[in-house]
């Protein structure tokens, strides 16, 4: 087999993978954004496989550069899947569009006008290093998020989806700065389509071996439905000790306030392994996020607080702070997922109600 045969042959083999995963998650989870949002990537992937050669020549075809501008904006695709998919409360904003358009369209005008005008080596030196910023960002996330992802499944394969991409991603978009306007040759391109062709490969194959609904929160479920809808003998006795305990540290402890809580040190507090604490609060109490398990008992206390009339006059931030969040933002969006409101309409509604 020639090497153009095998090039092409594993182009095909990635673009139908990439065709087939997407029409999945259209059909299983199109209601979900990580779902249409992995969609929209596995779409953007198949123009890259389709646009990307090693090296890069001041013509391209005027056919080639929508591809081109696909790929590039596809990054930004990207770094909101990662979002979206590790975050059951992300929600798109129009911002997003713009961004994405933003890139999709500078790297279209450096297909066809600035590396054509003779600037071939800046326009595709700034599209890597924009494909990098958005690589280290869904890097950066995914480990700050990290240890608050309760879903011990979802847990082992964001790593290998986020690293395999990002890896696979960040290194071809140094090599096409390093060697840009040069010819390599074919046989660098078949490489890097082999290579290509493992990486979807070994996502879509472990994306498959996780159960979506894992990977896709349908629908975000309270810690009161999960324990009303579970009957008590299926609970087992020592995980219905842990839970009697958890609930004595929220409770009586309120160790919720506690600056920089994490599940590390309420499992200390428990005295037992992080991993069972991080499987009770998820499967026993029925959350998918340490944060959102913490935010719902720090919002109970605040709007108790928020409907005393003895504190009237107490500043918003002083009880948002007085219930262990760090800053009035992330408490105005916590309150307002869970209430409807902001914590001032909130306020007012209790006194007017009184």
């Amino acid at each position: 087999m020639t090497l153009a045969a095998t090039e092409f042959a594993f182009r095909a083999a990635s673009v139908a993978l990439l065709l087939v995963l997407a029409a999945s998650l259209v059909s299983d989870f199109r209601n979900v954004p990580a779902g249409w949002l992995g969609a929209a990537f596995a779409l953007g992937s198949a123009a890259h496989v389709v646009s990307y050669s090693v090296g890069t020549s001041a013509l391209v075809p005027t056919w080639h550069a929508p591809l081109i501008a696909l790929s590039t904006g596809n990054i930004v695709v990207f770094w909101l899947f990662t979002r979206a998919l590790f975050d059951d409360e992300f929600r798109l904003r129009w911002w997003h569009g713009l961004v994405w358009a933003l890139v999709t369209a500078f790297s279209l005008i450096g297909c066809l006008w600035i590396a054509p005008g003779g600037h071939v080596r800046f326009s595709v030196t700034i599209v890597n290093l924009i494909v990098l910023g958005f690589i280290a960002l869904a890097v950066g996330q995914t480990v700050t998020s990290w240890s608050a992802d309760l879903v011990e499944h979802r847990r082992r394969v964001r790593v290998f989806i986020v690293c395999a991409a990002a890896l696979y991603g960040g290194l071809n978009a140094l090599l096409q700065i390093l060697v840009v306007g040069s010819d390599i040759g074919a046989i660098a391109d078949t490489i890097n389509a082999g290579v290509l062709a493992c990486v979807v490969a070994a996502i879509a194959y472990t994306m498959m071996r996780v159960d979506g609904a894992d990977l896709f929160s349908r629908v975000t479920t309270t810690a009161s439905t999960v324990i009303l809808n579970q009957p008590a003998a299926t609970e087992e006795a020592a995980d219905q000790k842990l839970i009697e305990a958890l609930m004595r540290l929220m409770a009586d402890e309120r160790i919720y306030r506690q600056e920089n809580i994490t599940i590390g040190v309420l499992a200390t507090r428990l005295k037992i392994p992080e991993y069972r604490l991080r499987r009770l609060i998820n499967q026993r109490l029925g959350y998918r996020n340490f944060n959102v398990f913490l935010n719902e008992h720090r919002i109970e206390e605040a709007k108790a607080a928020l409907a005393d009339p003895a504190q009237a006059e107490v500043p918003v931030i002083t009880i948002a702070m007085d219930a262990g969040f760090q800053s009035l933002g992330p408490f105005n969006r916590a309150f307002k997922a869970v209430t409807g409101v902001t914590p001032t309409e909130y306020r007012r509604l209790r006194v007017n109600a009184a």
